[in-house]
């Protein structure tokens, strides 16, 4: 992973001292909301407010009246309607939250969504030919339909009325449909432009039902559910939305979202907008991914608890293939990448492979995009030699505009700024790499490819206490644009380093101010990290209390940690010792002992250059490689040892290394026999200058 870039914001100690006094805010919970511009009091209540007064007028929204009517007109005849989702959580809660609503006022209304694999995203003429013949007389959009114009123009002309609601970005020239109901038309005075697809089809209702707080205390929880999956902006109405949502939660009368929490573990547990999306989306998600998105719709519709039971351990199965199916391509993809990515070079990471699940290509993108910091396309080709891909990028890199410049190679491609989708024969996917390559080349630089972490502030260690902790809770639902606060401290010693779950994950005990912290880092092992037990280092975390076994104790959940100055330092003077070595400089006896390594130190770096190589190559960053090394090995191996030792292997044939932009990049050399060091210089030289 490419080492990220700290963006640390410094808010005004006066205005976050006043603050705090004004409104009651504890100094850690007013420094947050100081560092993110909000300095005032009634910046603050207006911004953190989850008041239900605050909820819009329905009818707000641009054509809503037109809509009202329609359905109305619809159920009053007895005619059948079809509402027409998607296969993300967004489309299902919206499309159950509407059908819900309508079939309790009497309406004949089933629903329609697509299935991913065969039928793609969107409204399609097929699909509108086919609800015609089935009777629909009334089509209703959600999370979906204000591009397709030409798909609701077969729909009117077969002879179906049709509703759109969708919150994506609309064209110049709407759909030709009875209502378009958007918050993002360009005519929309709507005070709130974010909501999420299940937010305007949840407007509809309230619009039809002419009351709103009814109908959030009963479709409160769906609708958060749809908002935070769908990376939503946590403010304003969604705020609101989501706070409700949380509390209705736990106490669901959806039999189907009740039994889904019991069986991802989590009913009677705390839930928070984190829930949603990293234990109730993805098992939703799995279904549409793995094109069933049926199963997740029939659970939230159901009314059977026995059905609802077997459909909520169905998403989850779902959910273990989608995992197996996305951990193979990733695995594939990585052993790949390992042969054919140079990290110093390369800026945009293009792969094509044989019969990959195009339901879950996504999330690959989405995690070699993090890895590697860099965007990434991934394309399935079929039997057929059609290449289906998408793509995921970075805040500095358009992958829209980059897919664009290649638009001639597509049947066809759509998408935003950092997601995408395209269709591509694959006689012309080696095209398609070279020329996104070429034109990542000359727009963006390594540099911007630095991922950076934004941390609202530097804390003292006596701020860290369970009241300032739990007083952060006003800050919450956490979502888009109300992250979860990052802080940071500073030249924190490492005590203790503890692997875990077989050293995906690491425990560390850090001392600042003789006061000792419990950390822990998901996703990176010990032999990942950059410092060794005694180093000094600044780490950026998250706030949590810890509760275990009755015992509640402050934790931090890190989210980085780096050597600190003190540490950069040391290692520049053993550098700077070890450039005068390659100048052929005197050494005082004691500096030359500081960079001779002894057999054990050899053996050390030997077997841990070879262990970790992947096709004979090794890079890491520079500073790293001598801190994991002594970890392993338990060894005082400082940087000027180890590249002594680096310099002895070279010598003697059996690697070659050099750096470039702050990566040491090692390649080893094919050798055969018993590698002989003695006749290494650079060993026989520090031995003579140690005495």
């Amino acid at each position: 992973m490419r080492a990220k870039r700290w963006v640390i914001a410094s808010p005004d100690t006066e205005r976050v001292r006043v603050l705090s006094r004004e409104t009651g805010y504890t100094p850690l919970t007013a420094a947050v909301l100081s560092a993110r511009g909000i300095d005032t009091p009634q910046a603050a209540a207006d911004y953190l407010s989850c008041d239900v007064r605050g909820l819009h007028d329905p009818f707000g929204l641009t054509d809503m009246d037109k809509a009202v009517e329609v359905v109305r007109e619809v159920i009053d005849r007895g005619e059948k309607m079809v509402v027409y989702g998607d296969y993300d959580v967004d489309g299902i809660t919206a499309t159950c939250t509407l059908v819900d609503y309508l079939r309790s006022k009497g309406a004949k209304c089933e629903y329609y969504i697509p299935n991913r694999l065969t039928d793609g995203y969107g409204l399609t003429r097929p699909a509108m030919e086919q609800l015609y013949e089935q009777g629909t007389r009334l089509l209703i959009t959600v999370d979906s339909g204000i591009t397709a114009n030409e798909e609701i123009a077969v729909a009117r002309e077969l002879g179906m009325q049709v509703v759109i609601t969708d919150h994506h970005e609309c064209h110049e020239n709407l759909p030709d449909a009875q209502a378009v109901v958007d918050c993002k038309r360009t005519d929309d005075t709507y005070p709130f432009s974010s909501l999420a697809g299940v937010g305007v089809a949840f407007k509809l209702i309230c619009a039809l039902e002419g009351d709103t707080l009814s109908m959030l205390d009963r479709y409160a929880d769906l609708v958060a559910l749809g908002t935070v999956a769908d990376v939503m902006p946590i403010v304003g109405e969604n705020r609101i939305i989501v706070a409700e949502g949380l509390k209705k939660l736990s106490v669901t009368a959806n039999i189907g979202l009740e039994m889904l929490l019991r069986e991802a573990g989590m009913k009677n547990r705390r839930l928070t907008s984190s829930t949603i999306s990293y234990v109730l989306a993805p098992r939703i998600n799995a279904a549409g991914r793995m094109g069933k998105a049926e199963l997740a719709a029939e659970l939230f519709l159901t009314k059977d608890p026995v059905r609802a039971q077997a459909l909520a351990a169905e998403l989850c199965e779902q959910n273990k293939l989608r995992q197996n199916e996305e951990n193979k391509i990733l695995e594939q993809t990585l052993t790949r990448l390992r042969r054919e990515y140079n990290p110093l070079e390369d800026k945009i990471i293009v792969l094509a492979g044989e019969g990959w699940h195009q339901g879950v290509i996504g999330i690959v993108c989405s995690r070699l995009c993090d890895r590697y910091g860099c965007p990434v396309v991934l394309i399935s080709v079929d039997e057929d030699g059609v290449g289906k891909g998408s793509g995921r990028s970075i805040g500095s890199f358009n992958l829209f505009e980059a897919l664009t410049s290649c638009e001639d190679l597509f049947e066809r491609y759509g998408g935003h700024a950092l997601a995408a989708g395209l269709t591509v024969q694959a006689d012309r996917i080696e095209e398609l790499r070279t020329r996104l390559r070429k034109y990542a080349e000359t727009h963006v630089t390594m540099a911007e490819l630095v991922p950076q972490l934004h941390i609202d502030c530097m804390v003292q260690s006596e701020w860290l206490t369970q009241e300032n902790i739990e007083s952060l809770s006003v800050l919450e639902p956490y979502g888009m644009k109300n992250a979860e606060p990052v802080f940071c401290m500073k030249n924190m010693t490492v005590e203790e380093i503890t692997p875990l779950s077989s050293d995906r994950h690491v425990r560390l005990s850090l001392i600042k101010d003789g006061k000792r912290f419990s950390a822990i880092w998901f996703g990176i092992g010990a032999g990942g990290l950059g410092f060794v037990e005694g180093n000094t280092v600044d780490a950026a975390f998250h706030l949590e209390i810890n509760e275990f076994r009755g015992r509640r104790s402050v934790q931090l959940t890190i989210c980085d940690v780096q050597l600190s100055d003190c540490e950069h330092l040391a290692d520049q003077k053993i550098l700077n010792l070890y450039n005068t070595l390659m100048q052929d400089g005197p050494l005082t006896a004691r500096e030359a002992r500081l960079l001779l390594p002894d057999r054990k130190d050899l053996v050390a770096v030997w077997r841990h250059v070879t262990c970790r190589a992947e096709d004979g190559r090794l890079s890491v960053p520079d500073g790293a490689l001598s801190r994991r090394v002594a970890w392993e090995s338990r060894r005082d191996l400082n940087i000027g040892k180890l590249f002594v030792c680096l310099d002895v292997f070279q010598e003697s044939g059996l690697i070659s290394y050099h750096f470039k932009e702050g990566m040491l990049n090692i390649l080893l050399k094919p050798y055969e026999g018993k590698a002989d060091i003695s006749g290494s210089v650079v060993l026989a030289t520090l031995q003579s200058m140690a005495g």
